[in-house]
C-alpha cells in the first residue's frame, strides 16, 4: 500500500465513522481514520516517496475527513449551527498554518489545545457519551466546548502569525 493509498482508505474510514454515527463502532473507524492519517506520511518517508503533492492529498484528505467528523458530530444530535461554527473555526485554523508555511514561516509555532487530535478526541467522547442514554445531553456541552477550545486556538495561531509576519 501506498502512502497516498493510505491517505485515501484514511478519508474512506472518517466516511464510515460518519455513516455509522452515532453507533459504537463509528468510534473505532474515527481511531482507524487517525491511526492511518497518522501513518501516512511515516511510510512515505521510510520508502523514500515523499512529495509535495503527496502533502497536498493530505491536508486536503485532513480537510475531508474533519468535515466527515463534523457531520458524525451532528449525527450524535449537536447543533448544525455549533457544528458549522466548530468545523469552521477548525478549518481556518488550519488554513492559517498552511499560509504561514507558504510565508516561509516553517516552525509549529505553538501547540493550541484543540489540535487535530483533540477535536477527534472531543468527537470520540461524544459517541461514547451517546452510548448511555442519561448522557445523550453531554453532545451539545461537548459541541460547544470544542467550539469555544477551537476559538481559542485560532486566535493562539493568528496572534503567532502576527508576531511572526508584521
Amino acid at each position: 500500500m501506498t502512502a497516498n493509498q493510505l491517505t485515501f482508505f484514511g478519508v474512506v474510514l472518517a466516511a464510515l465513522c460518519s455513516i455509522s454515527s452515532p453507533r459504537w463502532w463509528s468510534a473505532i473507524f474515527l481511531a482507524l481514520s487517525l491511526l492511518g492519517d497518522g501513518v501516512d506520511g511515516t511510510l512515505a518517508i521510510l520508502r523514500n516517496k515523499s512529495s509535495a503533492l503527496g502533502a497536498v492529498y493530505d491536508s486536503v484528505a485532513d480537510r475531508l475527513s474533519e468535515a466527515l467528523w463534523a457531520l458524525a458530530f451532528y449525527r450524535l444530535g449537536a447543533p448544525l449551527t455549533w457544528v458549522i461554527i466548530f468545523w469552521t473555526l477548525a478549518s481556518v485554523q488550519e488554513y492559517a498554518r498552511a499560509r504561514l508555511g507558504a510565508e516561509g514561516v516553517h516552525e509549529v509555532g505553538v501547540i493550541t489545545p484543540a489540535e487535530r487530535p483533540m477535536r477527534a478526541s472531543f468527537l470520540c467522547l461524544a459517541i461514547v457519551a451517546w452510548q448511555f442514554s442519561y448522557f445523550h445531553g453531554w453532545v451539545f456541552s461537548l459541541i460547544l466546548v470544542a467550539t469555544m477550545l477551537q476559538g481559542l486556538s485560532l486566535a493562539m495561531v493568528l496572534n503567532f502569525a502576527y508576531r511572526k509576519l508584521k
